[in-house]
Protein backbone atom coordinates (compact mmCIF):
# COMPACT_ATOMS: atom_id res chain seq x y z
CA UNK A 1 0.00 0.00 0.00
CA UNK A 2 1.10 3.28 -1.22
CA UNK A 3 1.00 7.05 0.62
CA UNK A 4 -1.17 8.96 -1.09
CA UNK A 5 -0.77 12.50 -1.22
CA UNK A 6 -2.09 15.95 -3.52
CA UNK A 7 0.26 19.13 -3.89
CA UNK A 8 -0.93 22.46 -3.79
CA UNK A 9 0.40 25.56 -5.24
CA UNK A 10 -0.56 28.27 -7.31
CA UNK A 11 2.73 27.99 -9.07
CA UNK A 12 2.62 25.26 -11.91
CA UNK A 13 6.49 24.92 -11.48
CA UNK A 14 6.30 24.32 -8.45
CA UNK A 15 3.91 21.71 -8.74
CA UNK A 16 6.12 20.06 -11.82
CA UNK A 17 9.24 19.79 -9.42
CA UNK A 18 7.04 18.19 -6.66
CA UNK A 19 6.01 16.03 -9.37
CA UNK A 20 9.80 15.24 -10.71
CA UNK A 21 10.66 14.43 -7.30
CA UNK A 22 7.65 12.49 -6.54
CA UNK A 23 8.05 9.64 -9.50
CA UNK A 24 11.67 9.09 -7.63
CA UNK A 25 9.78 7.83 -4.47
CA UNK A 26 8.42 4.31 -4.42
CA UNK A 27 6.16 4.32 -2.09
CA UNK A 28 4.38 7.53 -2.43
CA UNK A 29 1.30 7.92 -4.98
CA UNK A 30 0.41 11.82 -6.02
CA UNK A 31 -3.30 11.42 -6.61
CA UNK A 32 -3.95 14.96 -7.48
CA UNK A 33 -1.90 18.45 -8.35
CA UNK A 34 -3.96 21.90 -7.45
CA UNK A 35 -2.80 25.68 -8.27
CA UNK A 36 -6.52 26.23 -6.26
CA UNK A 37 -6.90 25.79 -2.99
CA UNK A 38 -10.34 25.94 -2.84
CA UNK A 39 -10.74 23.02 -5.92
CA UNK A 40 -7.85 21.10 -3.92
CA UNK A 41 -10.41 21.62 -0.50
CA UNK A 42 -13.55 20.42 -2.66
CA UNK A 43 -11.31 17.23 -3.43
CA UNK A 44 -10.47 16.64 -0.26
CA UNK A 45 -13.71 16.84 0.99
CA UNK A 46 -14.77 13.95 -1.71
CA UNK A 47 -10.97 11.47 -0.80
CA UNK A 48 -8.53 10.90 1.96
CA UNK A 49 -5.21 11.31 1.28
CA UNK A 50 -2.79 10.62 3.57
CA UNK A 51 -0.19 13.86 2.94
CA UNK A 52 -0.39 17.25 1.77
CA UNK A 53 2.38 19.31 0.21
CA UNK A 54 1.13 22.62 0.44
CA UNK A 55 2.51 26.05 -0.64
CA UNK A 56 1.96 28.50 2.73
CA UNK A 57 1.96 32.16 0.25
CA UNK A 58 -1.34 31.82 -2.07
CA UNK A 59 -2.89 34.14 -3.61
CA UNK A 60 -6.67 33.12 -1.77
CA UNK A 61 -6.24 31.48 1.63
CA UNK A 62 -2.77 30.80 2.77
CA UNK A 63 -1.42 27.30 3.42
CA UNK A 64 -1.33 27.67 7.26
CA UNK A 65 -5.22 29.11 7.09
CA UNK A 66 -5.71 25.91 4.59
CA UNK A 67 -4.50 23.43 7.68
CA UNK A 68 -6.35 25.19 10.32
CA UNK A 69 -10.00 24.93 8.24
CA UNK A 70 -9.47 21.21 8.32
CA UNK A 71 -11.16 19.46 11.13
CA UNK A 72 -8.59 16.33 10.85
CA UNK A 73 -6.10 17.28 8.49
CA UNK A 74 -3.37 14.83 6.62
CA UNK A 75 0.19 14.81 7.41
CA UNK A 76 1.27 18.27 6.17
CA UNK A 77 4.39 19.01 4.33
CA UNK A 78 4.84 22.87 3.75
CA UNK A 79 6.71 23.66 0.38
CA UNK A 80 7.60 27.99 0.33
CA UNK A 81 10.19 30.19 -0.49
CA UNK A 82 9.81 31.95 3.00
CA UNK A 83 11.69 30.48 5.88
CA UNK A 84 9.44 32.88 8.40
CA UNK A 85 6.57 30.60 9.23
CA UNK A 86 8.76 27.75 10.41
CA UNK A 87 8.01 27.98 13.54
CA UNK A 88 4.13 28.43 12.96
CA UNK A 89 4.18 25.36 10.62
CA UNK A 90 5.50 23.22 12.95
CA UNK A 91 3.58 24.50 15.91
CA UNK A 92 0.45 22.74 13.74
CA UNK A 93 2.34 19.53 13.84
CA UNK A 94 3.75 19.88 10.03
CA UNK A 95 5.73 16.80 9.08
CA UNK A 96 8.38 18.64 7.43
CA UNK A 97 9.12 22.12 5.93
CA UNK A 98 10.73 22.32 2.76
CA UNK A 99 12.39 25.39 1.19
CA UNK A 100 12.27 25.98 -2.29
CA UNK A 101 14.09 25.01 -4.25
CA UNK A 102 14.52 21.80 -2.12
CA UNK A 103 16.59 19.15 -3.65
CA UNK A 104 15.03 15.40 -4.64
CA UNK A 105 17.31 14.47 -1.64
CA UNK A 106 15.54 16.73 0.51
CA UNK A 107 12.25 15.63 -0.82
CA UNK A 108 13.08 12.54 0.22
CA UNK A 109 13.92 13.04 3.33
CA UNK A 110 10.33 14.55 3.83
CA UNK A 111 8.94 11.52 2.51
CA UNK A 112 10.98 9.02 4.29
CA UNK A 113 9.69 10.70 8.03
CA UNK A 114 6.10 10.95 6.64
CA UNK A 115 6.02 7.39 5.36
CA UNK A 116 7.46 6.05 8.64
CA UNK A 117 4.81 8.40 10.77
CA UNK A 118 2.20 6.72 8.35
CA UNK A 119 3.74 3.14 8.88
CA UNK A 120 3.13 4.02 12.84
CA UNK A 121 -0.39 5.14 12.60
CA UNK A 122 -0.99 2.05 10.18
CA UNK A 123 0.23 -0.25 13.25
CA UNK A 124 -0.61 1.67 16.45
CA UNK A 125 -4.14 3.71 15.30
CA UNK A 126 -2.77 6.98 16.60
CA UNK A 127 -0.50 9.90 15.58
CA UNK A 128 3.27 9.52 16.11
CA UNK A 129 6.44 11.72 15.82
CA UNK A 130 9.39 9.75 16.29
CA UNK A 131 12.67 9.41 14.14
CA UNK A 132 11.77 6.90 11.08
CA UNK A 133 13.71 3.60 11.01
CA UNK A 134 15.03 3.41 7.29
CA UNK A 135 15.59 5.73 4.33
CA UNK A 136 15.39 4.89 0.64
CA UNK A 137 18.28 5.41 -1.18
CA UNK A 138 18.80 5.73 -4.99
CA UNK A 139 22.13 4.05 -6.45
CA UNK A 140 22.04 3.46 -10.10
CA UNK A 141 18.47 3.30 -11.55
CA UNK A 142 17.13 1.70 -8.79
CA UNK A 143 15.76 2.56 -4.77
CA UNK A 144 16.93 0.62 -2.19
CA UNK A 145 15.15 0.91 1.51
CA UNK A 146 18.00 0.97 3.93
CA UNK A 147 17.36 0.39 7.23
CA UNK A 148 19.72 2.69 9.45
CA UNK A 149 20.74 0.38 11.63
CA UNK A 150 22.53 -1.34 9.29
CA UNK A 151 24.45 1.53 8.13
CA UNK A 152 28.53 2.00 9.76
CA UNK A 153 29.33 4.75 8.00
CA UNK A 154 29.37 6.85 4.97
CA UNK A 155 32.56 7.91 2.50
CA UNK A 156 32.68 10.38 -0.11
CA UNK A 157 33.69 9.42 -3.35
CA UNK A 158 34.04 12.74 -5.62
CA UNK A 159 30.47 13.17 -7.09
CA UNK A 160 29.15 9.75 -4.82
CA UNK A 161 28.76 8.89 -1.73
CA UNK A 162 29.68 4.97 -0.55
CA UNK A 163 26.97 3.66 2.44
CA UNK A 164 29.28 1.21 4.06
CA UNK A 165 26.32 -1.47 5.65
CA UNK A 166 26.69 -4.58 7.49
CA UNK A 167 26.67 -6.38 4.69
CA UNK A 168 27.19 -4.61 1.46
CA UNK A 169 28.48 -1.12 0.01
CA UNK A 170 26.10 1.24 -1.87
CA UNK A 171 26.83 3.92 -3.77
CA UNK A 172 24.66 7.18 -4.44
CA UNK A 173 25.35 10.23 -6.33
CA UNK A 174 25.17 12.34 -3.64
CA UNK A 175 27.09 15.15 -2.03
CA UNK A 176 28.01 15.26 1.69
CA UNK A 177 25.80 17.60 2.27
CA UNK A 178 22.79 16.49 0.94
CA UNK A 179 23.83 12.93 2.60
CA UNK A 180 23.83 14.77 5.92
CA UNK A 181 20.55 15.95 5.07
CA UNK A 182 19.02 12.35 3.97
CA UNK A 183 20.20 10.75 7.48
CA UNK A 184 18.37 11.67 10.99
CA UNK A 185 21.14 14.24 12.98
CA UNK A 186 20.48 11.99 16.29
CA UNK A 187 21.67 9.05 15.26
CA UNK A 188 24.55 10.20 12.55
CA UNK A 189 27.71 12.47 12.86
CA UNK A 190 29.68 14.48 10.45
CA UNK A 191 33.48 13.82 11.70
CA UNK A 192 35.30 14.95 8.68
CA UNK A 193 34.74 16.60 5.15
CA UNK A 194 34.64 12.83 3.72
CA UNK A 195 33.07 10.64 6.77
CA UNK A 196 30.13 10.51 8.11
CA UNK A 197 29.72 8.17 10.89
CA UNK A 198 26.21 5.52 12.92
CA UNK A 199 27.27 7.13 16.49
CA UNK A 200 26.42 3.93 18.23
CA UNK A 201 28.35 2.16 15.93
CA UNK A 202 31.84 4.00 17.03
CA UNK A 203 33.99 1.18 19.26
CA UNK A 204 36.40 3.22 19.90
CA UNK A 205 38.34 6.37 19.00
CA UNK A 206 42.15 7.69 20.05
CA UNK A 207 43.04 11.47 18.97
CA UNK A 208 43.22 10.90 15.28
CA UNK A 209 40.46 8.42 14.81
CA UNK A 210 37.45 6.71 15.50
CA UNK A 211 37.09 3.00 14.69
CA UNK A 212 33.82 1.09 13.55
CA UNK A 213 34.60 -2.50 13.05
CA UNK A 214 38.24 -1.86 13.65
CA UNK A 215 38.28 1.10 10.42
CA UNK A 216 40.27 3.62 11.21
CA UNK A 217 37.72 6.81 10.88
CA UNK A 218 39.77 9.87 10.72
CA UNK A 219 38.68 12.58 12.40
CA UNK A 220 38.94 16.45 10.50
CA UNK A 221 40.10 19.21 12.78
CA UNK A 222 36.98 21.36 12.19
CA UNK A 223 34.92 18.19 13.80
CA UNK A 224 36.05 18.01 17.07
CA UNK A 225 33.14 18.94 18.46
CA UNK A 226 30.99 17.24 16.74
CA UNK A 227 32.95 14.12 17.50
CA UNK A 228 33.27 15.04 21.21
CA UNK A 229 29.27 14.86 21.33
CA UNK A 230 29.28 11.41 19.98
CA UNK A 231 31.77 10.10 23.11
CA UNK A 232 30.02 10.24 26.12
CA UNK A 233 31.99 11.02 28.34
CA UNK A 234 33.82 13.65 26.14
CA UNK A 235 37.47 12.65 26.94
CA UNK A 236 39.05 15.82 25.63
CA UNK A 237 39.49 17.91 22.38
CA UNK A 238 39.73 15.81 19.13
CA UNK A 239 41.21 18.60 17.10
CA UNK A 240 43.93 16.72 15.18
CA UNK A 241 43.63 14.65 11.94
CA UNK A 242 42.68 15.20 8.57
CA UNK A 243 40.09 18.01 7.23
Amino acid sequence: MKLTAIAIDDEPVALAVIKSHAAMVPFLEIKGYFTNAFEAMDFLSREKVDLLFLDIKMPDISGLDFLTSMPQPPMTIFTTAYSEHAVKSFELDAVDYLLKPFSLIRFMKACNKAHSLWQLKQQQGTPARETPSYIFLKSGYEQFKILLDDILYLESAGNYVNFILKDRRLISRLSMQEATELLPAALFTRVHRSYIVANNKVERADRTSLYIKNVPIPIGAAYGAEVDKILDPPSGPYQQGGS
